[in-house]
């Protein structure tokens, strides 16, 4: 079996949703599993629910008809006529939504965010499973929240690995086109979970794994793994093949095709990766396996934008020392920070962070009762793996560099625009 993954904006509109099925025409679809997301940037528009509802704002009401405006329009570009079930299927799914609004008791907000977050995925591959089958191909649609299960840290769950793949070998069907959607989880309640954002594809690593698949493709809007973000970088080139560390690597310090927890479950099991454009399917993309390197041995950029740079020094002049280390990075686990660079001298440390669920406000409140804390929001911080001294002064020109540190393969650049 073949594991597919789109993502939302293979999926966007009715013209993509058609795309997919043409690419299943040239790339075949007997014996693929199809991992979809939510269409274009209705995960966006789910959370701006989650605010309203949080918010109790006057608004609530009118953003969802916006999420439902946007995907009836979908279906009416799609299929000839509304008496076609697919209507009734996707409305329903929007009155368990607007059900769940009404009645939820609840006060976690990640707990209600994996509720309301997840009818993207689960409307989007509604509306694709009976556009394949309006076309002719047989398909069966499979509630991922039956498959994979998951512990209940809901917007980041942790797979349980031994149930899911009781769950996926004993129901996945072969000989036939399977449509599942990515992200999503339950825990043993049956409560929704998700993976993390992006986390569509590691559900397709998820499938590939527990089914022995033959391959694992994501379908992108670019040819494949570039060695830059062709937005940020001009005259981007195209890896033809990277071998599973390599990509790890890049996974890790932040290349957005792969997603980081994608990798780990195909290399155990040695099964290739492609990355490929839903635009020309034919062209062969980037292919990541065992043992494959880079191919040519080029500098490969990693942007990661909206960072904050923190500063900790002693009160005192005092060293920090290990076990103020080890409180630091017990308070960044509390609060769900993540680091992406560390630095440190005898009395001052210094890291790179990613304040996704906004909580340093309060984390520094507690930082400062014990050291001096100074810190720049909203830097960038590049990774260049690979490096030379004309990849960094590509990255340095008309920026100011808060923080340098150079490793065997990687150097890592702070700037703030000059």
């Amino acid at each position: 079996m073949r594991v597919f993954k789109f993502g939302g904006a293979s999926v966007k509109d009715a013209e993509g949703i058609k795309n997919v099925y043409d690419v299943l025409q040239k790339v075949g679809y007997e014996d693929v599993l199809l991992v979809v997301s939510a269409m274009g940037k209705t995960t966006n528009a789910l959370e701006t629910v989650i605010k309203n509802y949080f918010d109790k704002s006057a608004e609530l009401n009118s953003s969802v008809q916006e999420v439902k405006k946007y995907h009836n329009q979908i279906l009416m570009d799609l299929f000839e006529e509304e008496k076609h079930e697919v209507f009734t299927a996707v409305n329903n799914q929007f009155s368990d939504l607007e059900y769940f609004l009404a009645h939820n008791k609840s006060p976690n907000y990640n707990f209600v965010y994996d509720q309301i977050v997840s009818y993207g995925e689960l409307i989007s591959t509604t509306i694709l499973s009976h556009f394949m089958s309006f076309m002719g191909i047989k398909t069966q649609w499979l509630d991922v929240r039956n498959f994979i299960k998951t512990d209940a840290t809901y917007r980041d769950a942790e797979v349980d690995w031994e149930l899911t793949q009781k769950n996926i070998a004993k129901n996945v069907k072969r000989k036939i086109l399977n449509i599942t959607q990515g992200f999503l989880g339950s825990d043993e309640n049956n409560f929704t979970t998700t993976l993390g954002r992006e986390g569509s594809d590691y559900t397709a690593a998820i499938f590939a794994y527990c089914l022995n698949a033959e391959s694992v493709t994501i379908w992108k809007d670019v040819p494949g793994v570039m060695n830059a973000d062709p937005r940020y970088f001009e005259n981007a080139s195209l890896l033809n093949q990277i071998s599973y560390r390599e990509a790890i690597e890049l996974a890790f310090y932040g290349a957005t095709v792969i997603h980081p927890k994608t990798l780990q479950p195909l290399q155990k099991k040695e099964i290739p990766l492609f990355v490929k454009s839903f635009i020309n399917p034919l062209l062969p993309g980037t292919r990541v396996a065992k043992g494959a390197d880079l191919e040519p041995y080029l500098p490969c950029f990693i942007v990661k934008r909206n960072q904050l740079l923190i500063s900790l020094s002693s009160i005192d002049f005092s060293f920090i020392m290990e076990e103020h280390i080890s409180e630091i990075f017990a308070l960044f686990h509390q609060f769900k920070i993540k680091v992406n660079l560390i630095q440190n001298s005898a009395i001052s440390f210094s890291v790179c962070v990613e304040d996704k669920f906004e909580n340093f406000k309060d984390l520094n409140a507690i930082l400062s009762k014990k050291f001096k804390v100074d810190f720049d929001e909203n830097v960038t911080l590049y990774t260049i793996r690979h490096f030379n001294d004309k990849a960094a002064q590509t990255v340095e020109k008309n920026k100011v560099v808060l923080l340098k540190q150079v490793s065997r393969e990687t150097m890592q650049i702070i700037t703030k625009e000059s």
